[in-house]
């Protein structure tokens, strides 16, 4: 287990990211004006389905469906009664070879009992509100890269490029897709080894994005983009650790900044910066921006837009956050149980990054499996230094009814040469206020300053 004394920054890369200034239209008015219509959904997916089973969208729930009893806390979902189409396993993979990602492959073939993909029903029913659209028109004409990858230009709060022209332009979308504005939780971490041993974290943590809210998200050359709090409360001697801080916009500008209160001098201390590889604390898994698929500065990859794919991935997963699993069912040797994992076909964007020459990173390449309708990276497969496949990462959203918005909940990170994974975003076990807190009022930014580490700590 490494020690989580630098681990200071570590969340505030799990945020979202801004950026800076000067304004060249990407598309024309005419061209812009086609987002919600007939064609293009406003988030720039296209509408139709697809004969391989790409269901139509529809857009036609925001902030609520049929059947849902609560503004907040776990909801079942619309699609719960449905039963699975049919399995892919390590026997019939052959059949879906030109549906599946090599990391899907991979984890067919090396967890033969474990590994397999329960296919369910395409839906695209899930829409965004009206000022997401709004800014999504604005950006059309008006985003732009600059500070040679480092930043971006336009208005913040949705995706900066509805149309991408470039791999660029398309990562950035993932890094600023829209999502809640605001957090609030106490989380678990699973760390499982080859054998099925496991080592339990907890904290809590909170972030602030400026960004999505809606009365505030300004600008993408503003100087903060997100805020971030966590503190540790396992494994028991690191409980006490916190770190404060924020993101900024532009990475050409600016970097993170973070304070930390280490219990053994109980003193609060700048931290120093992390981002790119470093590895994240209990176990050093996955790297500081492996964080939603991929985040931060995207500026060590030549990033390559290779286009749509119509994929088997994780979609619509609100059964695996169900405070009625224990950890007990879901956490399982080699990879979470199954039973718990839904899978849909949809349309998604390829963009891989290569690794730039004099640059350093565990990864000389990545591959990022990107949702047309929401942006959010919903797989990754990850490439070592002789470009062999490494490590997967596959994240589980589903829709908040209290944030409008696509939520991430139980993320996994699988280390194919090691065979351990790392589950995160566990929440099952931490019910009722304790359950996610989205788009609250009460988390402003005073809550992430130096004082706050040390009353945290405390």
């Amino acid at each position: 287990m490494m020690s989580l004394r630098n681990a200071a920054a570590l969340l505030a890369l799990a945020l979202p990211c801004l950026t800076s200034p000067q304004v060249l239209a990407k598309v024309s008015a005419e061209k812009a004006a086609e987002l919600d219509g007939a064609k293009f959904t406003c988030m720039g997916a296209e509408k139709a389905g697809t004969s391989g089973g790409v269901a139509a969208f529809t857009g036609k729930y925001v902030g609520s469906w049929p059947g849902m009893t609560g503004k907040s806390g776990y909801e079942p979902g619309p699609f719960a009664g449905e039963k699975p189409l049919f399995s892919i396993t390590a026997q019939n993979m052959a059949q879906y070879q030109d549906k599946l990602t090599d990391g899907m492959k991979a984890m067919l073939v090396k967890y033969p009992q474990s590994f397999r993909m329960d296919i369910y029903p395409s839906h695209r029913d899930f829409g965004v509100p009206a000022w997401v659209c709004d800014i999504n028109r604005k950006n059309a004409v008006s985003a732009d890269v600059v500070h040679d990858g480092k930043g971006i230009i336009g208005t913040a709060g949705s995706i900066p490029f509805p149309f991408p022209a470039s791999g660029i332009e398309a990562v950035w979308n993932t890094i600023d897709p829209y999502r809640p504005w605001s957090e609030d939780a106490i989380v678990d971490i699973a760390d499982v080894y080859a054998g099925g041993s496991v080592a339990w974290g907890k904290q809590h943590y909170m972030t602030l994005a400026l960004a999505t809210d809606p009365a505030r998200h300004g600008s993408y050359q503003d100087k903060i983009n997100a805020y971030f709090y966590t503190a540790f409360m396992l494994p028991e001697r690191e409980k006490g650790f916190v770190a404060v801080g924020y993101q900024p916009n532009d990475f050409n500008a600016d970097a993170t900044q973070s304070w930390q209160y280490i219990p053994g001098i109980r003193r609060v201390r700048e931290a120093p910066e992390v981002g790119f590889d470093y590895p994240v604390p209990p176990t050093g898994k996955r790297t500081v921006d492996d964080d939603y698929g991929f985040n931060g500065s995207p500026e060590r990859y030549t990033w390559k837009l290779i286009g749509k794919k119509e994929l088997y991935l994780p979609y619509d997963n609100f059964r695996i956050n169900d405070t009625a699993v224990k950890y007990s069912e879901l956490i399982k040797p080699n990879t979470i149980n199954p039973d718990y994992e839904r899978y849909e076909m949809h349309r998604v964007w390829v963009i891989e990054g290569d690794l730039k020459p004099g640059v350093r990173h565990i990864y000389s390449k990545r591959i990022l499996y990107v949702d047309e309708d929401s942006w959010l990276t919903l797989w990754a497969d990850n490439y070592d230094a002789r470009d062999q496949l490494w490590r997967v990462t596959l994240i589980n959203y589903h829709y908040s009814q209290e944030s409008s918005s696509w939520h991430r909940g139980v993320s996994v990170y699988h280390d194919l040469t090691a065979g351990s994974y790392e589950a995160t975003y566990l929440v099952n076990e931490e019910p009722g206020e304790k359950w996610w807190k989205l788009d609250r009022t009460g988390i402003t930014p005073a809550l992430f300053t130096p004082e706050s580490a040390a009353r945290g700590g405390h």
